[in-house]
């Protein structure tokens, strides 16, 4: 499914307004509901229903827990086939940062950079909340994707 925009152009303005509309939002494993709840890929699910309508997959049940050891990795694929990788890493406003929690381990969480040091995700225990881009956190990045359409 191509993503096309609600409107005629998104840009990073958009997605910025769109993922802190959701901050507040209870913490709900496999979640996407602003408001009522949410997980990190419920978070990027409600954006991106924000931003074009209808997602374009249905994601498979996954587990919350962050020290799995599987080798696949449905989170990153996901991704591949819907945003468009950055191959530079730089993060920029807007973009989708993918986590791989435990080094040897499948990628697992992610959120929407607010500025290339802070990052809008569902944090389990809390809630959709802004948290600073520290050394832990870049140390676990697996992936940088921007939005389809945004330049």
């Amino acid at each position: 499914m191509s993503a096309t925009p609600k409107s005629a152009a998104i840009n990073r303005t958009d997605i910025l307004a769109a993922t802190a509309s959701w901050l507040g939002t209870p913490y709900v494993h496999q979640a996407s509901a602003k408001g009522a709840g949410c997980d990190c890929l419920g978070l990027i699910r409600g954006v991106w229903r924000d931003l074009y309508g209808a997602e374009p997959e249905s994601p498979p049940p996954y587990t919350p827990d962050w020290n799995e050891r599987k080798k696949d990795e449905p989170l990153l694929s996901a991704a591949r086939r819907n945003l468009i990788e950055k191959q530079s890493g730089e993060i920029e406003p807007g973009d989708v940062v993918i986590f791989r929690v435990v080094a040897d381990g499948p990628a697992k969480h992610c959120g929407i950079a607010t500025s290339p040091n802070a990052f809008i995700h569902a944090y389990a225990g809390r809630a959709v909340v802004e948290s600073w881009m520290n050394r832990w956190w870049r140390q676990r990045i697996a992936g940088v994707f921007k939005f389809p359409g945004v330049e």
